[in-house]
């Protein structure tokens, strides 16, 4: 299925991988941790309309890496896959 965002929203792929303790044992990603605050964009949307009708585009695109605020996205699976839906104002930073 292909998802194609509307507006200034980002469709993301979290970054969740296996991370180690400090003492150096492996946590796999069933472990119960934090909501990601890193991920790839899947697709993005054209851009934001301002009040005066003019199209802002999207400072972000297809295959970006980004940081995004924790409780931002909204959460959805689709083909039993997770992605967050955010806003442009959602994110961040573009991680080069």
């Amino acid at each position: 299925m292909k998802i194609k965002p509307l507006s200034d929203h980002i469709v993301i792929e979290p970054l969740r991988g296996d991370e180690k303790s400090k003492g150096g044992i492996l946590l796999p990603q069933s472990v119960e941790k934090e909501k990601p605050e890193q991920g790839k964009v899947i697709s993005a949307g054209p851009g934001k309309m301002s009040s005066s009708g003019i199209l802002i585009p999207m400072e972000v695109k297809a295959g970006d890496k980004v940081l995004f605020t924790k409780y931002g996205p909204n959460e959805i699976k689709i083909d039993n896959k997770e992605y967050l839906i955010a806003t442009q104002d959602d994110i961040l930073a573009i991680i080069e």
